[in-house]
């Protein structure tokens, strides 16, 4: 079982228009709303391709009851957790070129009984043997030794745990020592503490954050792909979108295909990682946060990389 921690999840909302200008009333495709928060993103993702998970999500008022009939008509077991507070609501705005542009709200604090009640939830779900994906932004006011002690709690448990977070708490993670880390380009740099400039800057990194106890280092690089980095396998790949639409949850969706594989076959990295990025190009050609079907797949597209141009500039995103 694949059980996700989604912290400050969200109700997203996307809409589209010819091209951005402030300052001036501008009108709007009517509005996509959808679940958000990047381990909800991982629970539909695989429910949609018929892996079995959990998504363990923290709701609070009105925004948090629509989180929730959201999320239980799309088909996902969800435990939700009552916190104080409001759930946050983003809002996505993608213009006729594909670009978009994110406005996302802080979200509201998790008080000390909030935390608790995530934490007692999340041992009445979670397994020995499971995978558990602590995912996603922080609350405001949240102390990254939480999120530390949460992976703690979980590994002592039995589980085996993936994060995907940013800022303090991914660094917080990485003391804890996690199975997998799947950090993008900028949250490496920011845990490292220097820009990557290239895939050999990249290749780097995550091996000094392999060798500080992480087995698995995944590393997202938008559209120029993704690169793994584990004790004995160096991966750099690539799957093209023909027509990308929304780049929104695509690194979720990459997540949610490597477990699909790797949850149940640890001795093919190849394999889960071609799956992962296969998953993460079908998201990038959906629009808003959008989560890929199985019609969505296709793996003929992904290029493993065996020889790659170690120097060659990395493009922003």
């Amino acid at each position: 079982m694949i059980v996700t921690l989604t912290i400050n999840p969200s109700l997203d909302r996307t809409v589209t228009l010819d091209r951005l200008e402030p300052g001036r009333v501008l009108r709007t495709s009517a509005p996509v709303l959808e679940p958000g928060g990047k381990g909800v993103n991982v629970t539909r993702a695989l429910t949609a391709n018929g892996h079995a998970s959990i998504a363990v999500v923290p709701v609070a008022g009105a925004e948090g009851s629509e989180l929730g009939r959201l999320l239980d008509a799309a088909g996902v077991d969800g435990r939700y957790v009552a916190v104080s507070g409001r759930t946050r609501s983003n809002l996505s705005i993608v213009g006729a070129d594909g670009a978009v542009t994110k406005l996302n709200e802080p979200g509201s604090p998790l008080d000390a009984d909030d935390l608790l009640a995530i934490a007692t939830t999340l041992r009445g779900t979670v397994r020995p043997g499971d995978w558990l994906v602590v995912s996603g932004s922080g609350t405001p006011g949240l102390i990254a030794d939480d999120v530390r002690a949460l992976i703690e709690a979980a590994t002592a448990g039995g589980a085996s745990v993936a994060v995907d977070t940013s800022g303090d708490p991914l660094a917080a993670a990485v003391a804890a020592a996690p199975r997998i880390l799947k950090p993008n380009r900028d949250e490496l740099a920011e845990l490292v503490g220097r820009p990557l400039r290239t895939i050999a800057d990249v290749l780097e990194a995550a091996r000094e954050v392999r060798d500080s106890g992480v087995a698995i280092v995944l590393v997202t690089l938008g559209a120029a792909g993704a690169v793994l980095v584990a004790d004995d396998t160096e991966l750099v790949g690539e799957s093209p979108v023909a027509r990308p639409v929304s780049p929104v949850g695509a690194g979720d969706c990459l997540l949610a295909g490597f477990l699909s594989k790797y949850g149940t076959d640890e001795s093919d990295l190849v394999a889960a990682f071609t799956e992962g990025l296969t998953w993460g190009a079908a998201a990038a050609g959906l629009p808003g946060s959008a989560v890929p079907s199985p019609s969505d797949l296709h793996p003929e597209n992904v290029q493993l990389v065996w020889q790659p141009d170690l120097d060659r500039p990395l493009v922003a995103g």
